[in-house]
C-alpha cells in the first residue's frame, strides 16, 4: 500500500525511534532499542484506552539479485509484505511462531549449558581438592622423600651413640603423623579458646594421669603440665611463672656437666640463654679432680648469691644426684628445688636412678631422651599443704600454707610463653607413658645401664679415661685429652665412619675450657636391640676412630681447614665405615622397616 498521499482522516500514522522519544505524549511509550514504532494516532482520544505502539521489523525490498538462495520456503515469502512509506518502498516480516519457540528453546539450551558447565566445573574443583589433600609424600614432594629415605637408610645403617637420642616405636610414630596436629586447643583441658575439643581434651587428661602413674605420684601432691614444646620451654616457663626479670637462679656450670637453660655466660660475658638474658645467674662447678659436685662450694656460694631457684640435673653428669644435699642447701638459702631430669627421666620412671621428687619442688624433663617418647616436654609441681619445716624462710607456715606452682606454672606456659598445644605429640606422649609403667619398659631400661656399663668397661680396660671413672646411668664421658685429641675433630671422623656421637666440654684442673670429650649414651642401640657384648664390639669401633683422628691429625694438624682435608677419602675411614654399617644392619629398626 502507497501511504504518501495525503489523506483526510481523524487518524494519523507515526513513526517512533529510541533517538526521537515523544516526550509530549504521557501515554505514549519509549522504545529503547534500535527499532522503529508503527502507532495511530486518534484526534479524538480515548483516554480510557491508551494507544500502545506496535514494533516494526523493516527489511530492503527483496531483488532477484540479492533474494533468498536455495531453501527458503514459499511460507516464508509470505510473511514479507511489500509497502510504500513516502515514497520509500519499505518491507515488513511478521514474527512467526516458531521464531519464538526457536528463541525460548535456545534460551533453554544456554540455561542447561551454563548450568552443567558450573557442575562440571564445581565436581572438578571438588576432585582437584581430593587430590591434593590425599596424596602420598613420595607423590607430593618427591624431593623431601628422597631426602627422608637418605635419613631412614642413615638411621638404619648407623650406630647412634648420642645420649639424647632415641628410637620411638611405631605407635608413638603413627600418633605423632595423625589428623590431631590440624586442631586448634589454646587452653587447658575444659578452658579451651577454641571449640571442638572434647576429645582433645580426654587425650590431655589422659596423657596428665599417665604422666603422675608413671613416676608414681599422687594426684593429690602433684600436678604436671604436658603442654611444654621442649625441656628448655618448659625451664623457662618455671623461670616466668616464679620469678620477676633479674631475680637470681643457680644451676650446674654448662663444661661440668650443666645445660644452657639453667644460665650460662660465655668467658667474654656474652649472655648464652634466655635464662641469663632475662634473669641474673650464677653456676656451681664440679671438682676438677674427681668430676663429682663440690657441694661445700655449692653452699658457699648459694648462700652469698641467695638465688630464688636452685637448680638440680644436668646434660652430661654420669653419676647420681644427691638430692637430699640439695634439700638442704636450698632450704639454707630459701630457694625452690628445680630439678632438670631430662637425660635421666627414663631411668627415675623405671627406679633405676635416685627419684629427685621426694626433694624437689618442680620437676622438669624432655620426653624424647631416656624416656622414649616424642620431642617434647613436662613440668610436675607440688600441690597442696607444704610441710611445717622448709628452710629459715618456709618455715614460718603454720601447715596449712599451699603451694601456689600450679596457676603460675600453667599461665606461664599458657599464654605467657606459648600458643596451642601439639595434640599430635601430647597423645604420642600419652602412649610411651604407658608403655613407661610396664615391666617391659623397666627391663629395657635396666639392659640401658648395662650397657653403659659395659661400654664404659671396655673403654677402661683400653686404658681409655672416663669423667668420674665411669657411670650410674645411661651415658659416659670420654676424655680424650690424654690421647692428644679434641672432641670436634674426633666427633667428625666417626660421624664420616657412620657413629654418632657428641662433643663436650671438660672441665680441667686450671679452669680452662677445652671440647676436650665426648659424651656417649646407651639407650638408641638398647632399642635396638644391643646387649652387653655388642657394646664391647662398639668399643673396638671407637678406638680404631680415635687412632684415625690420631693420625690425621699428625699429618695435617688439629686446624679444621688442614684435618678436614685429610679426612677426604680417607682409606682408613672408608674401610672402618663399612664395617660400621655391616655391623649395625644386623639390628632392626623399632618404628619402620627398611
Amino acid at each position: 500500500m502507497d501511504l504518501s498521499q495525503s489523506q483526510s482522516s481523524n487518524l494519523s500514522l507515526g513513526f517512533i525511534t529510541h533517538v526521537s522519544p515523544v516526550m509530549t505524549a504521557p501515554n505514549r511509550s519509549h522504545i529503547v532499542d534500535d527499532s522503529i514504532a508503527f502507532q495511530i494516532d486518534s484526534r479524538v482520544k480515548d483516554q480510557s484506552y491508551p494507544v500502545t505502539p506496535v514494533p516494526l521489523q523493516l527489511m530492503d525490498k527483496q531483488t532477484k539479485e540479492n533474494g533468498k538462495e536455495g531453501g527458503e520456503s514459499a511460507d516464508e515469502e509470505r510473511d514479507v509484505e511489500e509497502f510504500r512509506i513516502l515514497g520509500h518502498s519499505m518491507c515488513i516480516k511478521r514474527k512467526r511462531d516458531t521464531d519464538a519457540t526457536s528463541s525460548s528453546s535456545s534460551s533453554k539450551s544456554f540455561r542447561a549449558t551454563s548450568s552443567n558447565e558450573n557442575l562440571l566445573g564445581l565436581e572438578s574443583r571438588r576432585n582437584a581438592v581430593r587430590a591434593w589433600g590425599n596424596q602420598g609424600l613420595q607423590a607430593a614432594d618427591p624431593d623431601i622423600f628422597e631426602i627422608m629415605e637418605k635419613e631412614k637408610q642413615r638411621q638404619y645403617k648407623g650406630i647412634e651413640l648420642i645420649a639424647s637420642e632415641n628410637f620411638v616405636c611405631k605407635a608413638v610414630m603413627e600418633a605423632l603423623g595423625s589428623h590431631l596436629t590440624n586442631k586448634y586447643s589454646e587452653g587447658a583441658p575444659g578452658a579451651r579458646y577454641y571449640g571442638g575439643n572434647q576429645f582433645i581434651d580426654e587425650i590431655e587428661t589422659l596423657c596428665c594421669k599417665r604422666a603422675l602413674t608413671a613416676f608414681g605420684l599422687d594426684p593429690e601432691n602433684w600436678g604436671v603440665n604436658v603442654q611444654p614444646y621442649s625441656c628448655t620451654s618448659a625451664n623457662f616457663a618455671v623461670y616466668t611463672g616464679l620469678l620477676l626479670p633479674g631475680d637470681r637462679i643457680m644451676g650446674l656450670d654448662t663444661p661440668s656437666g650443666g645445660n644452657t637453660s639453667h644460665g650460662y655466660y660465655l668467658p667474654n660475658g656474652r649472655r648464652v640463654s634466655g635464662a641469663s638474658i632475662f634473669f641474673e645467674s650464677l653456676s656451681y662447678k664440679v671438682d676438677p679432680q674427681t668430676g663429682y659436685v663440690d657441694f661445700d662450694k655449692l653452699e658457699e656460694r648459694a648462700l652469698d648469691f641467695r638465688p630464688k631457684i636452685l637448680i638440680c640435673g644436668g646434660s652430661s653428669y654420669p653419676r647420681e644426684w644427691d638430692y637430699a644435699k640439695f634439700r638442704q642447701i636450698a632450704d639454707k638459702c630459701g630457694a625452690v628445688l628445680l630439678c632438670d631430669m631430662a637425660q635421666i627421666s627414663g631411668l627415675i620412671a623405671a627406679k633405676e636412678c635416685t627419684s629427685p621428687f621426694d626433694y624437689c619442688d618442680i620437676v622438669t624433663s624432655t620426653t624424647h631422651k631416656s624416656l622414649r617418647g616424642p620431642r617434647g616436654g613436662i613440668i610436675f609441681y607440688r600441690k597442696g599443704s607444704k610441710p611445717r619445716k622448709r628452710g629459715l624462710l618456709l618455715n614460718q607456715g603454720d601447715g596449712s600454707d599451699k603451694y601456689d606452682f600450679e596457676e603460675k606454672i600453667n599461665f606461664a606456659v599458657f599464654p605467657a610463653l606459648q600458643g596451642g598445644p601439639h595434640n599430635n605429640h601430647i597423645a604420642a606422649l600419652a602412649i610411651a607413658l604407658k608403655q613407661v609403667a610396664t615391666p617391659d619398659y623397666k627391663a629395657y631400661m635396666q639392659q640401658v645401664k648395662r650397657n653403659a656399663q659395659a661400654l664404659a668397661a671396655a673403654l677402661l680396660r683400653r686404658n681409655c679415661r672416663l669423667v668420674t671413672g665411669g657411670t650410674d646411668n645411661h651415658m659416659i664421658l670420654w676424655d680424650l685429652r690424654n690421647l692428644g685429641l679434641t672432641g670436634k675433630n674426633f666427633e667428625k671422623v666417626c660421624e664420616l665412619c657412620h657413629i654418632t656421637l657428641n662433643k663436650v666440654m671438660v672441665f680441667d684442673d686450671n679452669g680452662s675450657i677445652t671440647p676436650g670429650g665426648v659424651r656417649i649414651g646407651t639407650p638408641a642401640m638398647t632399642s635396638r636391640g644391643c646387649i652387653e657384648s655388642d657394646f664391647d664390639t662398639m668399643a673396638d669401633f671407637l678406638l680404631k676412630a680415635a687412632q684415625i683422628t690420631n693420625s690425621i691429625q699428625r699429618e695435617h694438624g688439629k686446624l679444621a681447614k688442614g684435618f678436614l682435608k685429610g679426612v677426604e677419602n680417607n682409606k682408613d675411614v672408608i674401610e672402618l665405615r663399612t664395617r660400621v654399617e655391616n655391623f649395625a644392619s644386623l639390628f632392626a629398626m623399632p618404628g619402620f622397616e627398611v
